[in-house]
């Protein structure tokens, strides 16, 4: 076992499992989050779509760039 190695995982393998579950996690999260203020303000259907539509669309352009990087690597 090597120095740096944490619980017998090295850094690149703790970097690699929160990526992708840790953020995975997060992100399903902030859905539920938003789908609370959603509900809580009343919004409605056209109000929930622009909800989900603008608070989400930083987290689509993120799993865009993920997947674009994986095509990429094939």
């Amino acid at each position: 076992m090597n120095a740096a190695d944490l619980f017998g995982f090295t850094e690149q393998q703790i970097s690699w499992f929160g990526l992708t579950f840790g953020l995975t996690a997060f992100m399903l999260y902030m859905l539920f989050i938003i789908g609370q203020i959603a509900y809580e303000s009343k919004a409605g259907l056209f109000g929930t779509f622009v909800l989900f539509l603008v608070l989400a669309l930083g987290m689509l352009g993120f799993v865009m760039k993920l997947l674009i990087q994986w095509i990429m690597d094939v």
